[in-house]
């Protein structure tokens, strides 16, 4: 094995694993300024995973209730009642399978046994301060029932013990456990006697989705309602009136929707004129065209009861419009994102006018890529004014209706602000139920504000799945921070802000691997009072602070260029910022946070004076004819990087620039076949937003390959042969020259080295396969370096910023 064979290595070894446990990205937007992954996440303290192996999967439904500090999650035969405050403290559980009967006639019909012949729960709806309705699947037969929670949560013993035993690998029956005990579970429980039938409330098939809302004793859905997953519908059931559904296998009406969200919006201050909005992707088709995806958002009057002649015990105030998240060209043409994951309601004081977030994807295969897009109230209501949608002429395709609209207008509600002498809409003209049935979409579609998307992922490994939004706020104002989770099981913090040319300007405070496992986030629910986020997959359930302030650096400038509303330098630390912390306290005036300009220069002056002086200075070795690499990392993914040299003996500094002996890299920079000239002080600095700050101070010595092997010569003893100076003559080292140079270089990396020439001597090189795969890995790992977007805590020789003037 030659020197230079054992320098390059390990340079290539130092290269290669930079990239271990780094999200892929070609979008420099995508960038987080932090990247935490789930090994780190643990050892930050601020995650709680759920620990209680209950031989289930799928938590999918999750039911937020602060006023009683519980979540109710859903799960595949299970429900939990779980503390907001620390998800792992006394969980409440019942397990509701179906019985052995209905699980065989589930196989029997062909389904799978682990992914559908079984109870996953798909509805979970607060019935009174001390009940919940609860519906299932059933295995193929959705059922519903009642369930006791009680008013204040109190210690299972049935979990206690199962804690006592280390972790429960599956929940027994809990009235066989209570059985045993002599007890009766009193706080979550099955209502006995009280199981109906779901149809029409949940689906039968657990991968289509259904969406729910309880009001007023009234359960809205939007679910399959048939075995075979081919009639869709969005139905009204329980309570008093009338039971009532969209027209049945009516294409204009609903043609294979999928269903995403369901939420009562007012109109105004006259109830009668609430509706209530359902969002959904389906398919559309043209004359000739191959169906492609649209997205939609639907509404209904609460008040509906159907018309008298047609559209019995069917919406006759039912009305779609088109949601438009697309990304104009400069041809003009559109970039479309037309398939809808998720939609986010943000309440405003207005109650009649809350912000709706949508998250879509595309659903052809030439990209991939998300987008978030923000609508308005006022636009969609200004879409459903609008004309309708027609089709006539020779190629049947969709036109603006110009014709006479009948009075009331179509989808307007019985006895509200428009119709106060009409108290149903029963007493509705059968002209306005006919137009109704024949014309429920309307023809202009909904676009986002601005006309474009707040935020856009292309040319990235991953999708947007779920969103939810927290108001955050800070020194300089209020922020909404956007919590987007992916298909990789990871969840980015965004914030975008505005600019004085209305554009924005999005950043990504950070990126955080939620799950182990890369798995689809499902389900996000946000508590602003707790100041926690609650992330669900089909692995299982998490939950999070919303601010991990420490991961972005030690330094005042670190806090602020990070610009997270959530956090501010206290004058000792990057420490969580309160808007309302008490005057006395002494760290008040000390408080830095700048999240609109993110101005280093302007908010840490005094508190990195001393920052330069304080970079630890380092000496790297090398050998003359080898490579060696130079590390240096910054922390932001938008900081420059420059590397200066200043050789011996000289007051000037070059700055270094790739060519065909140097190679600059994102990690550090690759220097090959050193040369006597390359000893010096090498300086790597960063800017960001003209704060300019150093990071490495590295002083390289080249050692002339003669004087190391003289070194080795008399070392080995004059056991070293003749031939050691023939450049023709491959040479390796025995174990006792080896630590001779070893002892002589003492540079940092020979922990590394020391490992792969260890190996090299039992195993053989490893490079050419015969070291294990584990063992290599466990070699790449023991010097695993500093990347932009993956610190570690208490890291070794901490860089200090300053700004230099």
């Amino acid at each position: 094995m030659q020197l230079d064979g054992l320098w390059t290595v390990h340079a290539l070894l130092a290269l290669s694993s930079f990239t271990l446990g780094n999200p892929v990205s070609n979008d420099p937007l995508a960038a987080p300024r932090v990247f935490v992954s789930f090994k780190e996440l643990r050892s930050t303290g601020t995650a709680h995973h759920f620990a209680y192996l209950l031989n289930t999967s799928d938590y999918r439904i999750l039911r937020m209730d602060e006023d009683h500090d519980r979540m109710y999650v859903g799960s595949k035969d299970h429900i939990l009642s779980l503390d907001l405050h620390d998800i792992n403290k006394d969980p409440h559980i019942i397990h509701w399978p179906v019985s052995e009967r209905r699980r065989m006639e589930c196989l029997v019909s062909g389904k799978d046994a682990n992914e559908e012949c079984a109870n996953f729960i798909r509805l979970i709806e607060p019935w009174n301060r001390t009940q919940l309705y609860v519906c299932g699947t059933g295995a193929y037969n959705p059922v519903c029932t009642f369930v006791n929670r009680g008013r204040k949560p109190q210690t299972s013993m049935y979990l206690q013990m199962a804690q006592a035993r280390g972790r429960a690998s599956r929940a027994a029956e809990p009235s066989a456990v209570h059985e045993t005990l002599g007890l009766k579970e009193e706080i979550f429980h099955l209502e006995p006697g009280k199981v109906e039938s779901g149809k029409g409330k949940c689906s039968y098939d657990p991968k289509l989705n259904s969406v729910s809302a309880l009001i007023n004793g009234e359960l809205y859905a939007g679910v399959y309602v048939d075995f075979m997953g081919t009639d869709s519908a969005i139905f009204r059931t329980l309570g008093t009136k009338t039971a009532m559904r969209t027209d049945q296998y009516n294409s204009r009406w609903l043609n294979d929707p999928t269903f995403i969200r369901v939420h009562l919006i007012p109109d105004s201050a006259e109830r009668n004129d609430d509706k209530l909005y359902f969002f959904f992707r389906e398919k559309s088709s043209e004359m000739g065209q191959s169906p492609v995806t649209q997205s939609r958002i639907g509404r209904i009057c609460l008040n509906d009861d159907g018309g008298h002649c047609c559209l019995v015990n069917k919406w006759s105030t039912f009305l779609k419009a088109r949601l438009i998240c697309s990304v104009p060209g400069a041809d003009g043409m559109e970039t479309h994102f037309d398939e809808l994951r998720d939609v986010y309601i943000q309440p405003t004081q207005d109650t009649k006018n809350p912000v709706i977030y949508g998250v879509f994807s595309v659903s052809g295969s030439v990209f991939k890529g998300s987008a978030v897009c923000v609508y308005s109230m006022a636009d969609i209501r200004m879409v459903f004014n609008g004309p309708f949608a027609h089709k006539e002429g020779p190629n049947y395709q969709w036109v603006a209706y110009t014709g006479k609209i009948p009075y009331p207008r179509p989808g307007t509600c019985p006895g509200g602000t428009f119709t106060p002498n009409m108290k149903s809409t029963k007493d509705y003209p059968d002209e306005v139920i006919n137009f109704m049935r024949n014309h429920p979409a309307m023809y202009n579609a909904v676009y986002p504000v601005h006309k474009r998307p707040l935020v856009v992922r292309t040319n990235v490994d991953y999708e947007f799945t779920t969103i939810t939004v927290d108001q955050v706020t800070a020194a300089d104002g209020n922020y909404e921070v956007l919590f987007l989770g992916t298909d990789k099981g990871t969840v980015q913090k965004v914030i975008v802000l505005p600019r004085d040319d209305l554009q924005t300007e999005e950043l990504v405070l950070e990126e955080v691997e939620v799950f182990k496992v890369p798995t689809p986030i499902t389900t996000m629910k946000i508590s602003s009072k707790r100041q926690q986020l609650y992330v669900s997959s089909v692995v299982g359930l998490t939950q999070l602070a919303l601010h991990r302030c420490d991961v972005y650096g030690e330094a005042c400038a670190d806090c602020c260029l990070a610009r997270d509303p959530y956090c501010a330098w206290d004058g000792k630390s990057c420490s969580r910022y309160s808007a309302s912390q008490k005057r006395s306290d002494p760290f008040r005036r000390s408080r830095r946070q700048d999240v609109k300009y993110g101005n280093p220069i302007r908010q840490c002056r005094g508190f990195n004076s001393n920052a330069n002086r304080n970079t630890l200075e380092m000496v790297q070795y090398g050998v003359e004819g080898s490579s060696t690499f130079l590390e240096c990392q910054a922390r932001s993914p938008h900081a420059v990087i420059k590397w200066h040299l200043q050789r011996d003996n000289s007051d000037r500094r070059k700055e270094m620039r790739s060519d065909g002996r140097v190679l600059k890299t994102e990690q550090g920079l690759l220097l090959r076949s050193l040369q006597p000239s390359d000893s010096g002080m090498y300086q790597c600095t960063a800017t960001e937003k003209n704060f300019k700050h150093t990071l490495v101070k590295l002083q390289l010595v080249v050692l002339s390959s003669r004087a190391v092997n003289s070194v080795l010569v008399e070392g080995g003893g004059g056991l070293v042969p003749s031939a050691l100076h023939s450049s023709s003559t491959q040479w390796t080292p025995s174990a006792g020259q080896y630590k001779d140079l070893l002892t002589i270089l003492s540079q940092p990396e020979m922990s590394l080295i020391n490992q792969y020439c260890q190996d090299y001597w039992q195993f053989g090189d490893p490079l050419l396969g015969a070291l294990k795969a584990k063992d290599l890995k466990e070699l790449k790992e023991q010097k695993k370096p500093r990347n932009r977007r993956h610190h570690g805590e208490g890291e070794e020789n901490e860089e200090q910023e300053e700004v230099e003037t």
